[in-house]
């Protein structure tokens, strides 16, 4: 017999995947949920989602993080064809990264349910149900130049990671209010990769150099929060601090005053509506949906933030 160490890398995770997911007592038909992270509470909310809804349809689930890593999500997509999954629910690791991934699931006859990310093919998967990031970025932006009031100022942004579609996204829809107002002057712009630590060192270098800041814009609601943990240390205030995602912390920051605004993300709604359209289409062989379907964001400020949890609207 041959070990697992005889196949490649891919097959052999696909193998022990297959063989460690498989529960011959269970023979509800199985939906894989592959998201980037289930450690930040955006990724670990949709997943939770999308596995609560398909549990009460009557699927088992199966969920991988591929920590956007496009060879991981490879081997998480092969262990899912493997595993005999009837769909695959993807917040992908990279627009043009995961199209031969979504190709080679369909062509094996799994089905894929694409949120959060999209992929800039058509036709191949079933679903691109994501957050118009655009529409939401223009929102944030409008809040943040609103809250500098016709004196303006200078302002510094923090950028996600700049390979990722909705970091480019997310700031083309910042920069497309923003430029417009003369009287807001940009003074720094970094990457600080989605992460809160590093989010914080950058901002102390930004408030060192820059004396004269007066607002923060960040690519998401993790980056946001380390800027407002910095600007706190740093003792400075009145700084407008924005995100995005919408993320319990960030609605919680806004409710004491800590951040200004954010544009919440609906993860939840999005997640649901991959599964019901998953499960309709294995079914009756359609979703009854347009492939691409762009979800709108809401903005969130102290006003409005109790009429939001949990990446959804509760009221």
């Amino acid at each position: 017999m041959r070990t697992c160490w005889s196949f490649t890398p891919i097959a052999c995770a696909a193998l022990l995947l297959s063989i460690l997911g498989c529960n011959r007592g269970d023979h509800r038909p199985l939906l894989a949920i592959i998201v980037p992270s289930q450690d930040n509470p955006f990724f670990k909310a949709e997943a939770d989602a999308a596995s609560s809804r398909a549990q009460a349809l009557g699927y088992r689930v199966r969920i991988d993080s591929h920590n956007g890593d496009a060879y991981l999500q490879d081997n998480l997509i092969d262990a899912a064809i493997a595993s005999g999954a009837a769909a695959i629910l993807l917040d992908n690791a990279g627009s043009e990264a995961s199209i031969s991934a979504v190709r080679r699931a369909t062509k094996a006859g799994v089905p894929c349910f694409l949120i959060d990310r999209d992929i800039q093919v058509g036709g191949i998967a079933k679903a691109q149900i994501i957050a118009d990031n655009d529409q939401g970025a223009r929102l944030v932006a409008t809040e943040f130049a609103r809250a500098f009031g016709t004196n303006g100022g200078d302002y510094a942004e923090l950028l996600g990671i700049e390979s990722d579609t909705n970091a480019q996204v997310r700031t083309r829809g910042f920069h497309a209010v923003l430029d417009k107002d003369a009287m807001l002057h940009p003074v720094a712009a970094q990457s600080a990769n989605w992460s809160q630590s590093e989010a914080f060192s950058k901002t102390e270098i930004i408030l060192q150099s820059h004396k004269s800041l007066a607002g923060i814009i960040a690519g998401n609601d993790t980056m946001a929060l380390g800027a407002a943990a910095a600007v706190h240390s740093s003792g400075r205030q009145n700084i407008i601090i924005t995100g995005f995602d919408g993320s319990p912390d960030a609605v919680a920051a806004i409710r004491d005053g800590k951040m200004d605004a954010t544009a919440l993300q609906p993860a939840f709604l999005i997640a649901r509506l991959a599964v019901d359209e998953a499960d309709k289409f294995l079914k009756i062989g359609t979703t009854g949906q347009p492939e691409r379907q762009i979800i709108p964001c809401e903005l969130v400020v102290k006003t409005n933030a109790n009429d939001f949890a949990d990446f959804a609207r509760i009221r």
